[in-house]
């Protein structure tokens, strides 16, 4: 069992913020990142935690992506917001079309935010949220390098390409939070298990030939396995067309790894749609919602999607997150 140390959510924030701007990323750029790594770390998705600081502290200085960049946005039509992160983290580029998602949506009813010349913006489900808490619906998609191939083939063409769904509760939190990526499971677990030598379950990854295997080095040289099949794909390249192409960003089959220091910026993508279900469903839509959760909760043992998230975000803002030693030391040695 690897050794953890506790440590509080605002200690994760400060940890990361610190060794981004260590690595030569600028505070306005950091801070948004540092506060998502300890949002990701309470609600238990440690593979995107501070796992990855120093994976992004090092891509900042192999110029994988711009820890300076200033993302530009622009309103070309009403109720729709593009921003180019210029080569930079997704996350400020985020909070930058958000400002103007947000009221555009509930100005209008429905509102677009489409990000260019972006990188891996961490846990999709952490943007839709923010958008369930302001009382909006919130739709986000995201594209990846490819590491999917197509039904039948062995090439990948598509990425793991998650999409994510938030639906306001009456609570202020999300009554319901769908993240879920077109593969079986996130490529970033099948890289932890090659670090750490440890053997994936069939069914998480395809050789290059397309059949199952349980290493994981293998795995990553040939593609993930879809999720359902056929049907994983499909959301592959609902997400493909969604995150790249309706956004100006790069195909996933051209975009740079987001592992590793080989090939310049991805230049990815990301698409949030915002809807205010006032003004499609009125007063009725809070109590379809409610209804619809009870329905599922009602079962004995059935689980709702974002329920165990929930759970462990309120968890640790009280108790803290054990975090991997390993890690802690590899983020200490970027601020020595």
């Amino acid at each position: 069992m690897p050794e953890t140390r506790t440590l509080s959510l605002a200690e994760i924030e400060d940890l990361s913020l610190h060794a981004l701007m260590a690595a030569g990323t600028s505070e306005d750029n950091a801070r948004p990142l540092a506060v998502a790594t300890a949002a990701t770390e309470a609600d238990g998705v440690a593979s995107h935690g501070l796992a990855y600081i120093p994976i992004y502290c090092e891509h900042v200085q192999c110029g994988k992506v711009d820890g300076r960049a200033q993302p530009v946005m622009s309103v070309p039509k009403p109720g729709v917001v593009v921003v180019d992160a210029a080569t930079g983290f997704a996350h400020p580029a985020i909070d930058l079309g958000f400002d103007a998602l947000i009221p555009a949506a509930r100005e209008q009813g429905i509102a677009a935010l489409a990000i260019r010349n972006s990188y891996n913006c961490g846990v999709l489900g952490y943007h839709t949220y923010r958008l369930a808490q302001a009382g909006l619906v919130g739709l986000g998609f995201t594209n990846a390098p490819a590491s999917i191939a197509p039904s039948g083939g062995s090439r990948p063409v598509v990425g793991t390409n998650p999409f994510s769904l938030a639906v306001p509760g009456a609570d202020g939190q999300p009554a319901v939070l769908i993240d879920q990526s077109a593969s079986t499971i996130a490529k970033s677990e099948v890289m932890k298990h090659a670090r750490e030598g440890k053997p994936i379950p069939v069914g998480w990854a395809l050789d290059p030939d397309g059949n199952p295997t349980t290493d994981p080095a293998v795995g990553l040289k040939g593609s993930m396995a879809p999720s359902g099949g056929y049907k994983g794909v499909g959301v592959a390249l609902l997400t493909e067309v969604m995150a790249a192409a309706l956004t100006g960003a790069t195909l996933g089959i051209h975009a740079s790894p987001f592992s590793g220091t080989v090939g310049g910026p991805p230049k990815t993508g990301q698409f949030f749609i915002a809807i205010d279900p006032g003004a499609t469903a009125g007063s009725g839509f809070s109590a379809n919602i409610a209804e619809l959760v009870e329905a599922i909760r009602y079962q004995e043992g059935a689980r709702l999607p974002g329920d165990g998230r929930r759970a462990k975000r309120l968890q640790a803002s009280q108790d803290g997150v054990g975090v991997s030693v390993a890690t802690l030391d590899k983020i200490h040695a970027i601020l020595a």
